[in-house]
């Protein structure tokens, strides 16, 4: 018997022999064709085997709404800003556009498969039975386009609103104080988040306020005072907490699957003028529309600054700080929501942030184009890293480092093991983990296609996972999962998923990230002061 006869076959490799037996049975490319089918049958086979002997599936966990008592009484609400935001969340409401409607239809009819995934996914929401009766913008273009949706717009049953005598408020306290609003949603530039929704508690409506919820601390904790000794329903617009991934997530780190995490990175990568909110020009490099005529500047501006109109200020104000907190509010703070709800740490105890306007010195802004924080909570033992550019799009992931394994999470999730860990050394020896391959992943086919997203800054949002999820076979919007939350919550009570306490949380990180960068120095949290200093 030859020496090698004795030796044990190895099944995932093609032998000599195999190779000229097959060239006189069947195709060459048959032979590899099947070797490989075999490979990922095993590893399916492999991974299958850790999944199940650490708990976990890919099974989505069922979503379960209040909507189950019934659809209830109507819940009449009010909007407040109608721009790109806005409309999104009257989409998540339900109330698309009809023509926007219509081009889903026949796209999707001509093989769009992009129009195909926004048409079905759309048509998966739920009809929330509300009912948008008024609606109030500075800039009466938007405000026209406002009515037109709820009036006349498509829901996602196919059915027209049909809502009649929507009225149109030149004025937000005028909006507020309609005894027929249940609820508003403020969905205007950042800067007037704070004294609407102030405004708007005060008034007695619930809220639902997009994200960043104040420019500062004073107004910080006058938003948590008010909203606390209220009975109103507040939700602020941070979505993930209704991505299916984020969940799956939390469920690992709940487990110890991926052992101690000491360090998390989480990144932003654009590289587009409009990503980088240079958004007062169209394709053809003409400015927009917007004129002293048709947007009332003085009630835009506020409490800012008075300066003369500006339409690039108008279309590009996060890039100023009179308006925002730059990166920290637009971007930083979906990574610092993200993160929480997964980890649940709360506040960082110290905040150090640097960066600068590196790339984009053509145009006036504020706001820097290279920018990194580091985030120490010592009393978790882990750091944060946020690092972001305006000008690479390279993709980078937001990625836990567990002792274990690293695990990263977006739109998809998957688990690597460590060469070097301690809870997998005999599975890694013994060949069922390979610490250079996912051994999980979290759905196992990710159903957002964002190959049919056409705008980049869509696509961004799609690959972080703050588009769609995957709840029961079927791809939802995760906004209209947030709004639905708090429709569910006005009906019925409970607690929204971004309610004050983490809305609190969340901001006081996206100030200490804001101040350290702007006063170019260390920033601590004070929790018996509960102030920055």
């Amino acid at each position: 018997m030859a020496e090698n006869e004795n030796k044990p076959k190895d099944e995932n490799k093609i032998s000599r022999r195999d190779i000229i037996k097959g060239f006189s049975t069947v195709p060459i490319l048959g032979v590899f064709a099947y070797d490989y089918w075999k490979k990922k049958t095993l590893e399916k086979v492999k991974n299958k085997a850790v999944q199940l002997n650490l708990g976990l599936d890919n099974e989505a966990p069922k979503i379960i709404t209040n909507n189950d008592k019934g659809i209830g009484e109507v819940v009449k609400v009010g909007i407040i800003g109608v721009g790109g935001r806005g409309t999104a969340l009257l989409k998540a409401a339900g109330f698309l556009e009809k023509g926007e409607y219509e081009d889903y239809v026949k796209q999707a009819k001509n093989g769009d498969q992009g129009a195909k995934r926004r048409l079905e996914t759309y048509q998966n929401q739920s009809v929330l039975n509300i009912q948008v009766i008024g609606i109030c913008d500075v800039f009466d273009l938007r405000a026209e386009k406002g009515i037109d949706i709820v009036s006349n717009g498509i829901q996602p049953n196919g059915e027209s609103a049909n809502l009649k005598n929507v009225k149109r408020y030149l004025r937000y306290q005028e909006l507020l104080a309609d005894p027929e609003i249940d609820a508003v949603i403020i969905a205007t530039p950042d800067f007037h988040h704070a004294h609407m929704t102030i405004d708007a508690v005060r008034a007695g409506k619930h809220v639902y306020c997009e994200k960043a919820m104040t420019l500062t601390e004073d107004e910080l904790h006058k938003v948590y005072a008010e909203v606390k000794k209220s009975g109103v329903v507040f939700q602020l617009g941070h979505q993930n907490s209704k991505n299916e991934t984020f969940k799956k997530a939390k469920e690992i780190v709940d487990k110890n699957i991926i052992g101690k995490v000491t360090l998390i990175e989480t990144t932003t990568n654009r590289n587009s003028r409009p990503g980088a909110w240079i958004r007062h020009l169209d394709g053809d490099g003409n400015p927009k529309p917007g004129s002293p005529e048709t947007i009332d500047w003085g009630q835009w501006l506020g409490h800012t600054p008075k300066v003369p109109f500006s339409i690039e200020r108008y279309y590009g104000w996060a890039r100023f700080f009179d308006y925002d907190t730059g990166l920290a509010g637009q971007l930083f703070s979906h990574e610092i929501d993200a993160l929480n709800q997964i980890m649940g740490f709360g506040i960082p105890k110290s905040v150090v942030s640097s960066g600068g306007i590196y790339f984009y010195k053509d145009i006036p802004r504020d706001m820097p184009d290279t920018f990194n924080s580091v985030l120490e909570f010592p009393d978790r033992e882990f750091t944060m890293l946020y690092s972001a550019t305006l000008a690479n799009s390279r993709s980078r992931g937001r990625v836990f480092m567990g002792h274990d394994a690293s695990m990263e999470v977006g739109g998809s999730l998957k688990l690597i093991a460590n060469g070097d860990s301690t809870q997998y050394k005999d599975k890694i020896k013994n060949g069922i983990i390979d610490p250079s391959k996912p051994f999980y992943t979290y759905p196992e086919s990710n159903i957002v296609d964002i190959d049919g997203i056409t705008s980049p800054t869509e696509k961004y949002y799609a690959e972080r996972g703050l588009i769609d999820t995957n709840v029961g076979g079927k791809n939802l919007d995760i906004t209209h999962l947030h709004v639905k939350e708090w429709i569910d919550v006005i009906r019925n009570g409970g607690e929204t998923g971004c309610n004050i306490e983490k809305a609190f949380d969340d901001t006081v990180s996206v100030l200490m990230v804001h101040k350290s960068y702007v006063e170019n120095r260390k920033v601590e949290w004070d929790p018996v002061k509960r102030r920055i200093i």
